[in-house]
């Protein structure tokens, strides 16, 4: 049995909200989306490590102030599961967001967004090692679907363009992060019975100290920060939306329909930067936009039909 931390039911409104997998998770797809677009923009502005570390010290200040007394109240049950809650910082905040963030200095935006997109794969053969969880053959169809119309936008429906592509170092660092985010949604089941607030201020908070020694070698080997409007932005929207919104997000949408159902949402990032592009960038909506959305679209979709009939009631 599953055993996971309890969610808030203040108010029916917010309660609905946390009851909501598919809008969670479409969320996060859309924080994550604009996190990888400003990314890239800010790469000769501030240094990688040096981003991931502001990133997650704000994230935990604001968390640690949030969650108050019930960390102090959960900390006996976190202490006995402690190996377990510093891998889940280790994996899906440490090492995660510090290579993603290097592997964008090197790379192009189309491999970046291939390599995001293999996350449902490598979530899917994280749960198989670990749980022995197999995909049913509609979900492996709908991430399959949702993948080809990941790579219809990429390759603005020329998907011939793959076979000039050519790994460099940045897609390397890239395809290294997503599977240790794969490894931590899959090990997401194991989050002991302590309050969201608790879990996610805890492993935040642990992961901005692991950075910090990656951080000081990153300072001495003579990597600073360009301060500019442009870059305090930037800092203030990852510290909220990726970090702290998204993650609460994220966790909540594993929790409710599991790690596998939640992978093919990855398959939205695309759909939303290219989106953000058309709207805020000029770009003229084309064919491919359109039968890219489709395939994403339904592939989550059969994806979701075919748990559901898996897991009755």
């Amino acid at each position: 049995m599953e055993s996971h931390p309890p969610w808030p039911s203040p108010a029916r409104s917010r309660r609905a909200l946390f009851d909501r997998p598919y809008v969670l998770l479409s969320l996060t797809s859309l924080f994550w989306s604009i996190n990888i677009v400003l990314g890239r923009f800010i790469a000769g502005t501030v240094p990688p490590i040096a981003l991931t570390e502001i990133r997650w010290t704000g994230a935990a200040l604001i968390l640690l102030a949030l969650a108050g007394p019930r960390l102090a109240r959960d900390w006996p049950t976190i202490r006995a599961h402690l190996g377990t809650m510093l891998l889940l910082s280790f994996t899906g905040i440490a090492v995660y967001n510090s290579l993603a963030y290097t592997g964008l200095q090197f790379t192009e935006a189309i491999d970046g967004l291939l390599m995001q997109s293999s996350a449902p794969l490598m979530i899917a053969l994280w749960s198989l090692i670990l749980f022995r969880d197999r995909l049913t053959l509609a979900q492996l169809l709908g991430i399959l679907m949702s993948l080809l119309g990941v790579i219809v936008i990429v390759t603005r429906g020329d998907v011939t363009a793959l076979f000039g592509l050519a790994l460099n170092r940045g897609d390397v660092w890239l395809l290294v992060a997503v599977v240790s985010y794969a490894l931590y949604a899959a090990l997401l089941r194991l989050t002991p019975p302590i309050h969201f607030l608790s879990f996610l201020a805890f492993i935040i908070a642990a992961g901005a100290v692991m950075l910090v020694p990656v951080t000081a070698v990153e300072y001495l080997a003579g990597r600073r920060i360009i301060f500019t409007p442009a870059a305090f932005a930037v800092l203030g929207y990852v510290i909220v939306f990726p970090s702290v919104i998204a993650y609460l997000c994220f966790n909540r949408g594993v929790e409710l329909i599991g790690a596998n159902r939640a992978g093919p949402f990855f398959h939205l990032i695309p759909v939303f930067g290219s989106a953000i592009a058309i709207v805020f960038l000029g770009e003229r909506p084309q064919l491919f936009h359109g039968a890219g959305y489709a395939l994403i679209v339904a592939g989550i979709v059969v994806a979701q039909r075919g748990a559901r009939r898996r897991r009755p009631g």
